[in-house]
């Protein structure tokens, strides 16, 4: 009988993995800290198979120290840092370019000129609920296809695939380019700026003003659903992956804020305020 869930963070500076008993206590953790890129000034990158394989040593780890096996595992659960994007190859299941992490700045000419169209920064906010600005995703994949001639190749072959780093692990924890499952949960697909937010669906129209093909997008999952069974990772064959929930929406709800009007702060690589808006999605005046 399962006793154990196992916890993925994968963070901007780390990767931990933490195994939690039925009481919810941390039995066993462990945390591998990852390599920062800066090949230019404002630009940030990540390599995906660094990030990959520590998530994977954490787990394999964490399970050791537990004294657990897969049978013992009901689940494991993801939260990831948010708008970090991957771009990889759909015949391969290798990345074309490092992951262009949440920070960094290099979109800055792209975000300007998208502003300058009707509606400025705000043209996409009645629908993604977000403002053209560099920390978004969908302008991390417009920069890469416009920059990168292996992802522009790629998305006119149909072969690129885009993910922010969530769907990169499932991705690769699901068996990759043998089957691995392309998919986003709702809560990371809302940072994309792709999303119509009232639908919970990809935006045509503005996917196609962008450029970025609905093909190359993942597909889109609640935050609470059995995905699939990993395979192909040793001690972790089996376990199913049932949960994905951004890092800073897991923390409010992680927060106990789930009551409307609750909110929190949290203070890692950046601060970021959250609050419980309910039901009824409340537009920002900011």
């Amino acid at each position: 009988m399962a006793r154990f869930i196992l916890f993925i963070d994968q963070g901007t500076t780390s990767s931990r993995a933490l195994l939690f008993d039925k009481d919810g206590a941390a039995v066993a953790k462990e945390q591998l800290a990852l390599k920062q890129h800066y090949p230019q000034p404002g630009w940030a990158e990540h390599d995906p198979e660094e990030i990959l394989n520590a998530v994977v040593q954490c787990c394999q780890t964490a399970m050791t120290l537990g004294g657990a096996t897969a049978a013992d595992i009901a689940a494991i659960g993801i939260t990831n840092q948010r708008e970090t994007t991957v771009a990889w190859d759909r015949n391969t299941g290798k990345p074309f370019h490092k992951a262009i992490v949440w920070l960094d700045t290099r979109t800055s000419e792209t975000v300007g000129k998208l502003c300058k169209g009707q509606g400025g920064k705000d043209r996409f906010r009645a629908k993604t609920g977000l403002p053209i600005s560099t920390y978004f995703s969908a302008v991390k994949m417009k920069w890469l296809i416009d920059n990168v001639p292996e992802v522009k190749k790629a998305v006119d072959s149909k072969t690129c695939m885009f993910g922010t780093i969530e769907s990169w692990l499932i991705y690769n924890l699901t068996g990759g380019r043998n089957g691995g499952l392309h998919i986003t949960d709702i809560s990371n697909a809302s940072r994309y700026m792709l999303m119509n937010i009232a639908e919970g669906k990809w935006d045509p129209a503005i996917c196609k003003e962008l450029g970025i093909p609905m093909e190359c997008l993942p597909t889109i999952k609640s935050n609470a659903e059995v995905y699939g069974t990993v395979k192909g990772f040793g001690k972790l064959d089996g376990i199913c992956i049932a949960g994905s929930l951004g890092d800073q929406h897991a923390a409010l709800l992680g927060q106990g804020c789930i009551e409307t009007g609750s909110s929190k702060n949290t203070y890692g690589t950046g601060c970021f305020m959250l609050l419980n808006t309910g039901e009824k999605a409340v537009p920002s005046a900011s």
